[in-house]
């Protein structure tokens, strides 16, 4: 203990007499890279929020040592100085925690104006010199960009050059890939790692991500409701672990168990050379007279057979929820696409008819559901638009049906059709949309990214739902992702889609085993 850069000794962490975080013990050694894992709510955020006191409203307890001072003592002054020149913070999203009305290098030059009594010239040399070494193209004209100009990728990088600004001793790393695209995901992890072997920090990252706690991390400490439940290198955390917690987490990886897929099954969905354009406005005096155009969707070619998986895969921008759209009927496009034999848009009737053939599931359900209709009013919808006829007795048995179907019931939750999405976890919220969409007794599901909001251990509990639906019920999946693990355990075949392309398609094994396109190579390799 007497060797470690930072000590949390019996740290405890309470909002308004409630305790969140219980005593816990963890130290960071000088150039060390730890990861805090755990799900949401574990309190692991809160504990690296608490080492700077940035907690708004929290009262500790307990030591947080660091280089031999007491940080839950010093005073404010003394504490700001530390902030950002001893110790940095990278948050979880760059989008919110940058300032939208100051440029990027604004931002960095601010922090080394503050903290290093630099000029306000020698500062945005600075400022440009940093957004380069976190590889960042052009830095001098980024520098100039205000965050909303910039992709999430570089975002995420500017936020590493302004908490990197002072050469800080310790990097507190807070879901810092979370947000990001699989391969952008590699090369933040790329990136943080060298910077951390170049400099010699040591490095506190919060995650849920074992794949990056492997690959980044020297040892890892588990947290599970506020308590430190174990702790160690991360092969004997990860290979051999011993508490019941740990060992749910490593086995929360998603499994496949789906149904062998026949060529006999029918065809529900299928694509021929389906495109989706944008008109957008060119630079300069031409773009007064003429309009351009964005092909966000390009001569698609697909097709999805009943019962099984087709997954879409691709980084953000790639044009897969666009195709999606499409699917749906909610886009215009050209070219062929028909389900289950009809075509979109021939009249008000048959697309109302279509839409009950195809139903979706959004990504995030905390804002695709109502949180002012109650759950029986939000899951029984649909049956008002589609099933008019049925009495009120009627449509609310077929509800809880629906809830039941998806591991919903009053036994569990009294009172369960008079609540409202609020008062549900993030897995059961989506267990409500999966039922919601159900309740028309589709054919065609569209998943865009079901389970990317979850933390590891609902999202295999959901993943586990979808496939024994679509067994029983003989559904069809749409599966919009960028996570090659689910891929692998849910599809039956997939396409993977870039700037609007299908560059490669075909059954899973043969494409994510045996890729042939360079980007499908990619992705693969950045998602181990």
């Amino acid at each position: 203990m007497s060797q470690a850069l930072l000590s949390l000794e019996k740290l405890s962490v309470s909002f308004q007499g409630r305790e969140v975080v219980h005593g816990i013990d963890l130290q960071v050694a000088r150039g060390e890279r730890v990861a805090l894992v755990g799900e949401s709510g574990s309190g692991k955020t809160v504990t690296a929020l608490s080492i700077l006191r940035l907690a708004q409203g929290a009262r500790w307890g307990g030591r947080c040592v660091f280089e031999g001072r007491d940080l839950l003592q010093l005073t404010l002054p003394e504490l700001r100085a530390v902030r950002g020149a001893d110790i940095a913070m990278i948050f979880q999203e760059p989008m919110t925690a940058l300032n939208p009305l100051f440029t990027i290098g604004d931002q960095i030059a601010e922090v080394l104006e503050l903290k290093q009594g630099l000029t306000r010239q020698a500062a945005w040399s600075q400022a440009i010199q940093l957004l380069e070494d976190t590889g960042i193209p052009q830095p001098a004209r980024r520098a100039g960009s205000f965050p909303h100009q910039l992709s999430g990728g570089q975002r995420q990088r500017a936020m590493i050059a302004m908490a990197l600004a002072c050469r800080p001793k310790l990097l507190l790393a807070d879901e810092p890939t979370t947000a990001l695209d699989v391969t952008l995901r590699s090369q933040i992890l790329d990136l943080l790692t060298d910077l951390q072997q170049r400099h010699g920090m040591a490095v506190l990252m919060i995650t849920h991500d074992l794949p990056l706690v492997r690959r980044f991390a020297d040892r890892v400490a588990v947290m599970e409701n506020g308590h430190l439940v174990e702790s160690g290198t991360v092969a004997q955390v990860l290979q051999s672990p011993s508490h019941p917690y740990t060992q749910r987490l490593v086995d929360s990886l998603p499994t496949r168990d789906v149904r062998a897929p026949s060529p006999d099954d029918a065809v529900i969905l299928s694509a021929r050379d389906v495109g989706v354009a944008y008109p957008q406005a060119l630079p300069g005096l031409r773009g007064w007279f003429t309009q351009g155009r964005f092909v966000a969707v390009d001569q698609a070619v697909f097709s999805l057979r009943a019962g099984q998986t087709l997954g879409v895969v691709g980084e953000s921008g790639s044009g897969k929820s666009t195709l999606a759209l499409a699917a749906l009927g909610l886009q215009a496009f050209s070219g062929d696409l028909r389900l289950d034999g009809q075509q979109w848009g021939h009249s008000a009737a048959s697309d109302r008819a279509l839409r009950r053939t195809v139903q979706v599931v959004f990504q995030d359900p905390f804002s695709s559901l109502s949180p002012r209709m109650t759950v029986e009013t939000l899951v029984g919808e649909g049956l008002q638009v589609h099933a008019p006829d049925l009495s009120v007795q009627h449509r609310q048995a077929r509800v809880l049906q629906a809830l039941l179907e998806v591991g919903l019931d009053e036994t569990q939750f009294p009172g369960l059709l008079d609540r409202y999405p609020h008062e549900f976890s993030g897995g059961q919220r989506q267990r409500l949309a999966i039922a919601r969409a159900l309740i028309v007794e589709p054919r065609v599901l569209v998943l865009d990214e079901p389970t990317s909001a979850l933390d590891v251990s609902i999202q295999k509990q959901v993943l586990t739902l979808l496939q024994r639906l679509q067994r029983e019920r003989g559904l069809s999946y749409l599966l919009i992702t960028h996570d090659i693990a689910v891929i692998r355990a849910m599809a039956h075949e997939v396409i993977v889609m870039k700037d609007g392309q299908i560059l490669e398609s075909g059954p899973v094994s043969q494409v994510l085993d045996q890729p042939t396109h360079l980007y499908t190579q990619q992705l693969v390799a950045a998602a181990r």
